[in-house]
């Protein structure tokens, strides 16, 4: 009655519980939870080995093992896949096994008992939580890994502000040893002018259980104070209570540095441009003005908020504000550079002349305008006083040269008059004097000098208005030819050599006329002022100076002249170093002119009674 109550209670427990009876382990006792872990029904009297159930090897042979042995066994979360439904994958469960060996007094063991309790559940909670211990200690070394790479100090702080983790970038800084206190010396570290503020923020925000961001000195393992930048966020437990704060220390010194070198630099532009006395201001990329210097205010008579955005627009005579407008708006589309001459009113009302330009940078803070108004209003007012006058003078020069041209001209004829009436008289009259033919001859002198001077006179003008004649490309050799074709008739007369070598600069760019006057002046002074005891020798040579320039050498063996010892121009109009032949003194002085008014200069070199060397220098002053 016992036995089969007894039995009864095992088949009700959520354990399972079979009899293993003899050597060949025969199934006894089996209750409903032992066949759902065999896999199917039991016959009484069935050997274990034979049953067709999910009863693994390694088992078979513990159980064998402990019938032999007599030992007990317990296997703890052993793993006896069930069979699945339909084909198909067997399901993997999770036992505690109890092998109980079964005798009486001290015989031989009997049989066994088997136990398995389901501990599916637990072995896989403590399967997921062993899973979770492994993620965690991985992403625990990745983060230290990371932590401790970056180039920041990173820390990990409590309620009460204790630091429970640094990472090593924090010894490396402050050169202390791993064994140092951090609690302890850290504040020790922080420059003494941040100190009692970092504490107080510090404690205010874990009080608060917020984060905090703020700047702080701190000392280097040389002994310099730093800048940095802590940050911090706080971890939460339940109920929404910090109980750690992590953060970073990111050194900013050389930020600072550079913002503070910038603030100052600002300040002093701010101040360079406020004592300009010029109106200086500064425009967004759409073209709005959002900065005025106090010249500005000055000047206007008007403040900054009065200005407006289009301050300087308003102040130009209403006439031009509509140009200047449209020019500014197509400044700003285009990017290109603003420049114009306005009319700008000042604070007394008068307009003043202004030149406005403005020009558009653009850096890693977008596209600006840079602009400034300066006052010309003195230059430009003078420089119409200076037109006035130099058209003035121009008409006046031009009157002058009108004036001699046309008093040489019309003085032709009474000198042809003259020379007619002394011809006359010299063949018709006779006089009673012994000096009769020294006066004749002195009048006849005379009527030609007078003569000559006033063609001279005339050939002057001429080429005075030539001055400014058009430059072209001329070949030397082919203007020279020319020049001495004129000249032919005095160069026969004078049995004079002339010598031309054009080899090493054979082109010139001048204005024909000019450089035909130029050597008509130079070759005629020589052929006039040749040594009557010996052949002229005329030496012509194109050149290169010392900077790469064109230079005309004209050489001769005639008279020679004295040069003056002083710096002025050689030649002075109607000078001459050689009365008894004839002329009017001004050929040199209208060479001289014309070439310094193309940007050159003439030398001379001269020994009296060996010879003379002139020197053109076309493009050198």
């Amino acid at each position: 009655m016992r036995e089969q109550q007894l039995q009864d209670v095992l088949r009700r427990i959520p354990a399972g519980v079979a009899t293993l009876q003899g050597e060949a382990l025969r199934f006894g006792f089996v209750n409903e939870a032992m066949q759902l872990v065999l896999g199917g029904p039991v016959q009484e009297g069935q050997p274990v080995a034979e049953h067709p159930g999910t009863i693994p090897p390694d088992l078979l042979e513990v159980m064998q093992q402990v019938f032999q042995s007599g030992r007990p066994y317990v296997a703890k979360a052993y793993c006896i896949p069930l069979p699945g439904a339909d084909g198909e994958k067997p399901t993997p469960r999770y036992f505690d096994i109890a092998l109980e060996p079964v005798r009486e007094g001290d015989a031989p063991v009997s049989g066994l008992l088997l136990f398995a309790v389901d501990v599916t559940a637990q072995e896989e909670s403590r399967q997921r939580a062993h899973q979770l211990s492994i993620e965690t200690r991985r992403l625990d070394t990745r983060l230290r890994v990371l932590t401790e790479t970056v180039p920041q100090i990173t820390f990990t702080v409590d309620a009460a502000g204790k630091y429970e983790y640094v990472s090593p970038q924090w010894y490396y800084f402050t050169g202390q040893p791993p064994t140092a206190d951090l609690n302890a010396i850290w504040p020790l570290l922080i420059h003494p002018d941040d100190r009692l503020r970092v504490l107080y923020q510090s404690d205010s925000a874990r009080a608060a259980g917020i984060g905090w961001s703020y700047e702080y000195r701190l000392r280097r393992h040389d002994g310099q104070y730093r800048w940095l930048l802590s940050r911090a966020l706080p971890e939460l437990h339940a109920p929404d209570q910090a109980v750690f704060w992590h953060g970073a220390l990111t050194e900013i010194h050389d930020q600072r540095e550079l913002a503070e070198a910038l603030r100052r630099g600002e300040a002093e532009l701010r101040f360079l441009a406020d004592s300009i006395p010029e109106l200086i201001w500064t425009a967004t990329a759409e073209g709005f003005i959002d900065y005025y210097n106090e010249y500005t205010a000055e000047y206007s008579g008007l403040t900054k908020e009065e200005l407006g955005p289009t301050g300087w627009i308003n102040l130009l005579d209403p006439s031009e504000q509509a140009g200047a407008a449209r020019r500014w708006v197509q400044s700003i589309a285009s990017g290109q550079p603003y420049e114009g001459l306005f009319r700008m009113r000042r604070h007394d009302g008068r307009y003043r002349w202004h030149i406005i330009r403005a020009r558009q940078l653009a850096d890693e803070r977008g596209p600006r305008w840079f602009g400034a108004c300066t006052d010309v209003d003195d230059q430009h007012r003078l420089r119409e006083v200076l037109q006035t006058q130099y058209d003035e003078l121009a008409r006046t020069n031009r009157d002058l040269d009108t004036f001699v041209y046309t008093a040489s001209h019309d003085l032709k004829q009474p000198v042809l008059n003259l020379r007619g009436l002394f011809d006359e008289l010299r063949r018709t009259a006779s006089f009673d004097d012994p000096q009769e033919s020294q006066i004749v001859h002195m009048v006849d002198e005379a009527l030609g000098q007078l003569d000559t001077t006033l063609q001279e006179l005339a050939a002057t003008v001429q080429d005075q208005r030539g001055l400014s004649a058009p430059v072209e490309t001329l070949d030397l050799r082919s203007v020279a030819d020319e020049v001495l074709l004129g000249l032919r008739a005095q160069v026969q007369e004078s049995e004079a050599a002339v010598e031309l070598d054009f080899s090493a600069a054979p082109t010139l760019i001048y204005g024909r006329a000019n450089l035909r006057s130029i050597l008509h002046n130079l070759f005629s002074n020589a052929l006039k002022f040749a040594d009557p005891a010996r052949p002229l020798h005329l030496r012509v040579r194109s050149d290169l100076s010392a900077t790469g320039q064109p230079l005309l050498t004209v050489q001769d063996n005639g008279l020679g002249m004295e040069l003056p010892g002083h710096p002025a121009p050689i030649f002075q109009p109607f000078a001459r170093q050689h009365p008894h032949i004839a002329g009017a003194g001004v050929g040199m002085y209208l060479v001289q002119r014309i070439v310094a008014s193309r940007g050159g200069h003439l030398d001379v070199t001269s020994t009296v009674g060996q010879g003379t060397t002139f020197t053109v220098y076309w493009f050198e002053a």
